[in-house]
């Protein structure tokens, strides 16, 4: 873990500057806007930890994890605008504070910030980063849509949500990783292995999500539990439940869903751990963690060089009840 705390510190410093020009304020101030509200900047430090995994960190690699950064931002300003969402790390919104139009010209030029970054790498790494980067472009918006389609469905299958949450939170993981491993002259199998590596971890990151905001501590989860209970949201506990509940759950589930009393959440729960859910969600996170280290396994390198990576991922899945 104090690699990746190493490398956050000096990523953090490196990206602290200014990313657009003054005018017209309208604009600039609302890009500015949301990238001054902070985030862990988790994609763009395993960027830097793909490349070092190989070799010593690259320019381009600086010059790729702030492309990285600059991209999830916009989807980030995208995926609110859709969500109607008020807040986001703690404060208001890019639409909410300034406005829609403003935050979606600020989401686009961001987008286009994030290939000027990568059109001035080194000529032969440019063709793979904006190709990579376009490829998992595509594959986020691909999950945004089946995300917004699955809030209109009353059913949808788990391996559906599955393949969701790994075009839209895992692929982007994975994509940093292997960019920072392009970049640092790795093979195309060590390419692929981690890819494949991040892409399970980001899969463990989310079902684990799932499962803390059901029955994690709030103290330690740094939330109040049951928001996706409220808000009715398909997660993994949600499907598992529909698809291993017999009639009568299935029943109380549904009704539930329509229920809006206070005890909503608690009522939830107790039809969740009937179902056994909570331990399914902890055996597919364990499940996909444990697929992530064989892969990483798989890397060619001397077994050293990897208890950086390994020590992230253990960090990032202890956020335990």
């Amino acid at each position: 873990m104090k690699r990746f705390q190493e490398l956050s510190h000096a990523f953090l410093k490196y990206f602290d500057t200014a990313h657009f020009p003054d005018q017209p304020s309208g604009l600039y101030d609302a890009a500015s806007y949301m990238l001054g509200a902070g985030g862990k900047r988790i994609r763009p430090v395993l960027c830097l930890m793909g490349n070092e995994l190989f070799a010593n960190i690259h320019a381009d690699a600086w010059k790729t994890a702030t492309a990285i950064e600059l991209f999830h931002n916009f989807t980030l300003i995208h995926d609110d605008i859709m969500d109607k969402a008020p807040l986001r790390r703690g404060n208001a919104t890019v639409h909410a504070k300034f406005n829609e139009s403003s935050a979606l010209l600020a989401g686009d030029v961001m987008l286009l910030r994030a290939y000027g970054y990568l059109n001035t790498t080194e000529s032969h790494h440019v063709q793979m980063l904006i190709s990579q980067m376009n490829e998992v472009g595509r594959q986020v918006c691909e999950g945004q849509q089946m995300d917004m389609d699955f809030e209109n469905r009353e059913s949808v299958p788990l391996i559906s949500y599955l393949q969701m949450i790994e075009l839209k939170t895992a692929v982007l993981l994975a994509a940093s990783l292997r960019m920072g491993a392009f970049i640092a002259g790795a093979g195309e199998d060590d390419q692929r292995n981690l890819y494949a590596f991040g892409k399970n971890l980001g899969l463990a990151f989310q079902v684990q999500d799932d499962w803390l905001d059901a029955f994690g501590d709030p103290e330690k989860f740094g939330k109040k539990t049951g928001g996706d209970i409220i808000q009715n949201k398909k997660t993994f506990l949600l499907l598992k439940a529909l698809e291993t509940a017999d009639a009568s759950q299935k029943k109380d589930i549904l009704q539930l869903l329509e229920y809006t009393g206070a005890d909503k959440v608690d009522k939830m729960l107790v039809l969740f751990s009937a179902c056994g859910v909570d331990k399914a969600a902890q055996t597919a996170q364990k499940r996909y963690f444990d697929q992530a280290l064989a892969d990483l396994e798989q890397i060619r390198i001397p077994p050293e060089r990897k208890i950086p990576l390994k020590e992230m991922a253990a960090y990032l899945l202890q956020r335990n009840a």
